[in-house]
């Protein structure tokens, strides 16, 4: 039987995590810090940085260190992600995090706020219509 969608009370514990690890962020390019953290289906919440590169190319999202963590954890499907940024305004997740958190959840819960507010409730099959998924990719032998 699935796991039932987190609740929005569920989520506010989520935001808060999301807003503390924006703290460890590495910025020192854009001075941008983002959190963001992941509730698993076992209850697990895990959490992640942005960690920005010299060379701007590799710097990594806060969802995607998030989501790195989980799967090398071992830890159960991600069911909903909070993402917090320092601006006055939500931060919506990039598209190449859309893209990447599609990959483990398509209707995973996302909540994205800025530095204070209840933030902008929606899921990730919302924010990427059309996705690209393992159904485009011809079978594998």
């Amino acid at each position: 039987m699935p796991t039932p969608p987190p609740s929005r009370s569920d989520l506010t514990p989520l935001l808060t995590a999301a807003r503390e690890a924006r703290f460890a962020a590495h910025a020192p390019y854009s001075g941008f810090h983002v959190g963001a953290a992941i509730l698993t289906e076992d209850g697990h919440i895990v959490t992640g940085c942005n960690v920005e590169n010299a060379s701007y190319g590799l710097t990594i999202c806060a969802e995607r260190t998030a989501m790195v963590r989980t799967v090398a954890e071992g830890l159960g499907a991600p069911i909903a992600i909070a993402i917090a940024s320092d601006s006055h305004l939500p931060t919506p997740p990039c598209g190449a995090c859309r893209q990447f958190l599609a990959e483990f959840n398509p209707a995973m819960r996302v909540l994205y706020a800025g530095a204070e507010g209840e933030g902008i409730e929606t899921t990730v099959d919302a924010l990427l219509p059309g996705m690209f998924d393992a159904k485009q990719l011809p079978p594998s032998k």
